[in-house]
């Protein structure tokens, strides 16, 4: 049995001990692979309440959410939080029913954007294959790293988790495993400030008892059809081959058919392209009127079209976002003829999927999406049909090239003006 501890990297092959015998630490890790794992999910704790709180130290016991005014969502909170029910994405007034001592702090992305990257930096260190999944999470693949750092990737992983710690006073938390989905799962089994390792020999038996909810892709409409059918732990999915998953549950039955067996064939990839592009926002009172919401949707389309030129990507789908007043959730998407990154374009896609849903209900929210992302070179092309599409593109570039030098509020469209909005 390998054991490792995860303060001073100490390795040995012995029996299992309370105590490292070189620091005395009690925080050790054993495991029958740990030698021989090589994927890794690392996943910063509480990331931007754990930034809040080391930039006020005088927040350190307290509860702190990160998140909009009274009407918008718990971005993140710390774990103190958590004790009380609060969750990320919990609307605000139901956190502070829960937690009424807590601290809510508005988001500051450009500093956690910073710190992000600092943290990915150091990670790129110890691996080139780094796959980031947001701005404090990301898939590592130290294969054939162990003459380069002098040890096992289970080593490299511990040792960099505590350089993390000592520059930033962020804490983080390490899945290690043989595939992404299962070092993913790990990541979370130990949380905050954890390493958990799932071997290849364990996996199956540690995931037949584990609810169906922890495979990727299995939200509460596909939780509820396979709890329909009897399904509510992962080894029950072993009962079906892979072509009876799919006849039953679509594509997505294919990844049922695999995770629930523990295979992942997916590598890390640190060219994984973004899967969508979206903006959206929470607003002070519920709107109604179809020209109100329409005034708000506009900026977030330009939100959108400015993060796609500057990835230099293109969608070829737009999904617009609802949230009504009683918090349900819509979404509705349209394909387009063409990839784009124009406002326009995007606002003239979701403009008609709007108007369908301003049926008299309120809404508290909307955003917009471009999904589909395919390279910026390919955006807009001509089209004989729309011989305006032209005309419309020049026209956003020079109000680009306005707000390059002047700022973004330098210039704007009549229909992004807010004055006399009805609700």
């Amino acid at each position: 049995m390998t054991a490792l501890c995860r303060d001073c990297g100490a390795l040995w092959e012995a029996p299992e001990t309370q105590r490292c015998p070189d620091c005395a630490s009690p925080r050790l890790l054993s495991h029958p692979e740990l030698g021989r794992l090589a994927i890794a999910h690392i996943d910063c704790d509480a990331f931007y309440a754990s930034i809040e709180k080391r930039d006020r130290p005088e927040l350190a016991e307290r509860p702190v959410i990160v998140g909009g005014g009274r009407r918008g969502v718990v971005s993140a909170c710390c774990y103190v939080a958590r004790l009380y029910g609060v969750r990320s994405a919990m609307p605000m007034f139901k956190a502070l029913k829960a937690c009424p001592d807590a601290v809510v702090i508005h988001p500051d992305m450009a500093k956690y954007q910073k710190a992000g990257l600092a943290i990915r930096r150091m990670m790129e260190e110890i691996t080139p294959l780094v796959e980031p999944l947001s701005i404090d999470e990301a898939f590592l693949d130290l294969s054939g790293t162990e003459a380069l750092h002098g040890g096992p990737p289970a080593r490299t992983l511990a040792l960099l988790a505590l350089r993390i710690e000592a520059a930033y006073q962020i804490t983080a938390s390490i899945g290690l495993s043989y595939n992404k989905f299962l070092a993913k799962v790990a990541s979370d089994l130990d949380k905050p400030r954890g390493f958990a390792v799932i071997g290849e020999a364990q996996a199956q038996d540690f995931l037949a008892e584990q609810p169906v909810s922890l495979l990727w892709g299995v939200g509460r409409a596909l939780r509820a059809a396979l709890e329909r059918d009897g399904i509510t732990k992962v080894g029950q999915l072993r009962r079906y081959d892979e072509v009876e998953l799919i006849a039953r549950y679509g594509a997505i039955g294919a990844r049922l058919h695999r995770f629930s067996h523990g295979r992942d064939a997916r590598q890390v990839d640190p060219r994984e392209p973004a899967k969508s592009i979206s903006a959206e926002t929470t607003f002070d009172r519920d709107l109604t009127a179809l020209d109100a919401l329409s005034g708000r949707l506009w900026p977030l389309c330009e939100k959108v079209s400015r993060r796609l030129k500057r990835k230099d990507l293109a969608g070829h789908s737009v999904t617009l976002k609802l949230k009504t007043a009683e918090f349900r959730l819509l979404t509705r998407s349209r394909r387009l003829d063409a990839p784009s990154q124009l406002a326009e374009v995007l606002y003239d896609a979701a403009l008609p999927l709007l108007a369908k849903e301003t049926d008299g209900r309120r809404f508290r929210l909307i955003g917009i999406g471009a999904s589909d992302l395919g390279p910026g070179d390919l955006a807009d092309p001509p089209d004989l049909l729309d011989p305006e599409r032209a005309r419309r593109g020049r026209v956003e570039a020079a109000m680009d090239e306005v707000r390059a030098k002047l700022g973004s509020d330098a210039i704007r469209k009549g229909r992004g003006l807010l004055t006399g909005e009805r609700s």
